[in-house]
């Protein structure tokens, strides 16, 4: 009775512009409260020469540093305009100690147009009223004690990324997915948005910030725990607790932990137009389940391609960045070698499921492409209430990696010889310990199954002269009009000695 009561004050004083959650419990009660009531559509009530501005104009309106909240603790908060795409506010606020032992005050971050520079923009601002914010970053002396970069974002549905020290931002993680893929003609992926934020002022000392976030969509509500701790390696470790409304049409997918990438061009699918000789924020989808690691390496596809992988027991996966050299894109102002690897690792057995992977075709390198999620099996009902732990790992150099030995790069082409009609030809290069340790002359044998559309004509492991050792494969696709799928490892005697290989090309054109 005391949550339900606490939940219908929280959910009237949001409305008023005042809210008073303080723990997950707070928050998860008013999503419970409010996946019993109708949705309701965010306000849109944007001015015009906000709505009408295009992607550097929006850029172009900036939070002023020396405004800066917590300026001069260890954390400080900075916001984002509203804007463009940007057109629903979120409440974002603050969570503090109060005057009484243990009480907690709260108070909404309002809209101050004195905290903006609006740059080259001469907006007749005297109509605006409260606007609210689309989103917050948090600032850290990440990667200098004198100076605060930036550390997590949350902008623009429930979308967050985060970055390790020596990092540049890449790939982006969300609260939720729903019907990504599986919905049935006439209904799109539903995209839940974070539409009020807690965060806790952090205290001289802090190490870790903790924000929690209410997250609305017509047909899902959640309640989200956030602890951001900074390093070398990044961890945000997230609660979610989640409740599926009743009466409403059941989901397709639930896509829990999702990650969001691109991939324009690699290794496996080279570019002649372009001077980079790689364009991605990820080379390749990492899985550890079952007492396996597998791989999968990214593709650019003509059209959307979507996979799954059936596991018991998930132990983690990811979205990697593996080739962090600048050599590998040569780019001197994305710096695709600096993008984090994001590797979600499960607190707790979320048992059986699927980790899926959406491939979109895209032009440039402007826009998203990649999708990984896991998904329950089977898929929860309507009125289902689901808690799920993760953490978020945002990796560098230091990346989860099997324990014998990897994938370092995929490539895809002819030799000297001529191909068969319809033969692919791919090399393979493995590296680490299970391969070091292997005296030149050991006997590695190349382990090749076909799973869809192909027959393994040849198939050699051989030491790679620089360290590791190299796989090459000739592949014939059966049908031309269909995918391509196999896999493949580097076994020495009974001991598999490195992770899973498992690529897939979409139908030749």
């Amino acid at each position: 009775m005391l949550r339900f009561l606490a939940a219908a004050l929280l959910l009237t004083s949001l409305g008023a512009g005042r809210a008073l959650a303080i723990d997950l419990d707070d928050v998860a009660a008013l999503a419970r409260a409010e996946a019993a009531a109708p949705y309701v559509p965010p306000r849109e009530a944007l001015p015009p020469e906000l709505a009408g501005l295009d992607y550097d104009g929006l850029r172009d309106i900036r939070y002023r540093p020396e405004r800066a909240i917590w300026a001069g603790l260890p954390f400080e908060l900075q916001l984002f305009h509203l804007g463009r795409g940007l057109r629903s506010p979120v409440a974002i606020h603050e969570v503090a100690p109060g005057a009484a032992p243990g009480s907690r005050d709260v108070r909404e971050l309002r809209y101050d147009p004195a905290a903006w520079d609006f740059g080259r923009h001469r907006f007749d601002r005297s109509g605006w009223t409260d606007l609210g914010h689309a989103g917050f970053r948090v600032h850290h002396a990440l990667n200098t004690p004198d100076y605060k970069d930036e550390l997590v974002v949350f902008l623009g549905a429930s979308y967050f990324r985060a970055l390790g020290r020596g990092q540049q931002y890449g790939l982006s993680a969300r609260g939720l997915a729903i019907d990504t893929i599986g919905a049935p003609p006439g209904r799109t992926e539903e995209f839940p948005r974070f539409k009020a934020f807690w965060i806790e002022r952090p205290a001289p000392d802090a190490t870790r910030l903790v924000i929690h976030a209410l997250l609305d969509s017509p047909r899902a509500t959640g309640a989200y725990r956030f602890v951001v701790a900074p390093g070398t390696t990044t961890t945000l470790d997230v609660e979610a607790r989640i409740f599926l409304r009743r009466g409403v049409e059941p989901l397709a997918r639930l896509g829990i932990a999702p990650l969001t990438s691109m991939y324009l061009h690699g290794e496996l699918q080279p570019q002649a137009v372009d001077f980079r000789p790689q364009v991605h924020d990820s080379d390749g989808l990492s899985i550890a389940a079952d007492g396996e690691w597998l791989w999968r390496p990214l593709l650019n596809p003509k059209r959307p391609t979507a996979t799954s992988f059936a596991v018991r027991r998930l132990e983690g996966f990811g979205l990697m960045q593996r080739d962090r050299r600048f050599a590998a894109y040569e780019d001197t102002e994305a710096r695709y070698e600096r993008r984090p690897s994001a590797w979600v690792e499960p607190l707790g057995d979320w048992g059986p499921g699927r980790v899926e992977l959406l491939l979109l075709p895209t032009p440039d390198e402007t826009e998203d492409n990649v999708v990984a999620y896991w998904t329950p099996e089977p898929t929860p009902a309507p009125g289902s209430e689901l808690r799920f732990a993760w953490r978020v790992h945002w990796q560098g150099e230091a990346k989860a990696l099997p324990p014998g030995a990897h994938a370092v790069q995929t490539r895809r082409g002819r030799s000297w010889a001529p191909p068969l009609p319809g033969e692919t030809q791919f090399i393979v290069d493995f590296d680490g310990p299970a391969l070091r340790a292997l005296p030149r002359d050991a006997r590695v044998e190349a382990v090749a199954t076909p799973l869809l559309n192909a027959r393994v004509i040849e198939a050699n492991a051989y030491p790679h002269p620089y360290g590791g050792w190299r796989m090459q494969l000739r592949v014939q696709r059966i049908d031309a009009a269909a995918p391509l799928e196999l896999r493949a490892f580097l076994r020495h005697g009974a001991q598999a000695l490195t992770e899973t290989w498992t690529p897939l090309l979409p139908p030749q054109d």
